[in-house]
């Protein structure tokens, strides 16, 4: 395919910011096609640009300009530096490649003001709802770029986000603690007679357990709904849900009875292409 930008210094740049950033969505992209796997890091490394928002402002006003400045980007009213952004310039490029649907992407970063404020988020409905339209929506995306667009797709990439999503709450959840952010639904937390500070407290006890075992069970029954859907899809859109794997490692790992949820845990990269690899070979994820 040609390259109508004739930047390679910004399709790099963007895979050098996943790979630092989100290496596990980097890794999964080496097995996929090299046409696809430039498209999918431009949106990917405009994931990583719109998800850190929130680690690089003390206030939300900054963070809601930064995020505008995005906005503005896709609608194509950016006042100036947008072509200049290597991110942004590498997104524009895969939208009019892949066609992809700006309003989901908008969407996205809608989502993450959410980010920039320290309210609780309330219920699982608004949970799943923020985990669509982030994770989810990466999926569908990416989906789209291997050449597949079908409300099968679609289920499939809902399911696979809420499962990504929610494991990711639960990885997330000592450095949210630490700074007073909560992911965890407070309606499930009240429902086990939990409270916010029982959270932010940063320590197991059995009473929270119970809450977490809840988020933990949701992310599994959309894991094994996601697996069982990915059987029936057309072979070549199969790697993108490669993901998927290193989902089903985290979860196995958090089942564990003696895994402290406030303890943080690091997976080296060695790691994180071994189990991809070994996914990648399977029936399940091959072409």
């Amino acid at each position: 395919m040609s390259d109508p930008s004739g930047s390679r210094e910004a399709a790099g740049f963007c895979a050098e910011l996943v790979r630092s950033h989100d290496f596990a969505r980097y890794a999964s992209t080496l097995f996929v096609p090299a046409p696809q796997r430039r498209a999918l890091l431009a949106m990917y490394a405009f994931n990583v640009e719109v998800s850190r928002v929130h680690g690089q402002v003390s206030q939300p006003l900054p963070g809601e300009m930064r995020l505008q400045w995005w906005t503005d980007a896709l609608a194509g009213e950016g006042h100036g530096g947008v072509e200049g952004n290597p991110v942004a310039a590498e997104l524009l490029l895969a939208i009019r490649t892949w066609r992809l649907p700006v309003e989901r992407l908008s969407r996205l970063i809608e989502e993450r003001q959410f980010d920039l404020y320290n309210d609780p988020m309330p219920t699982m409905a608004a949970l799943e709802s923020y985990i669509n339209d982030t994770s989810s929506v990466l999926f569908s995306l990416s989906a789209l770029i291997a050449g597949q667009s079908s409300e099968e797709i679609e289920h499939l990439a809902r399911h696979a986000g809420l499962a990504q999503g929610m494991a990711q709450v639960m990885a997330s959840l000592p450095l949210d603690a630490s700074r007073r952010q909560l992911f965890v639904p407070q309606q499930v937390l009240e429902s086990h007679g939990c409270g916010i500070e029982d959270v932010f407290a940063g320590k197991e006890t059995p009473k929270l357990r119970a809450p977490l075992d809840r988020l933990l069970g949701e992310a599994q029954g959309h894991l094994r709904t996601a697996l069982a859907l990915l059987a029936s899809v057309a072979p070549e859109v199969r790697p993108v849900f490669l993901p998927l794997a290193l989902v089903r490692r985290d979860l196995a790992r958090m089942s564990r009875a003696d895994n402290d949820p406030f303890i943080p845990r690091s997976t080296s990269r060695f790691r994180t292409l071994w189990t991809l690899w070994w996914a990648s070979r399977s029936r399940q994820f091959s072409t």
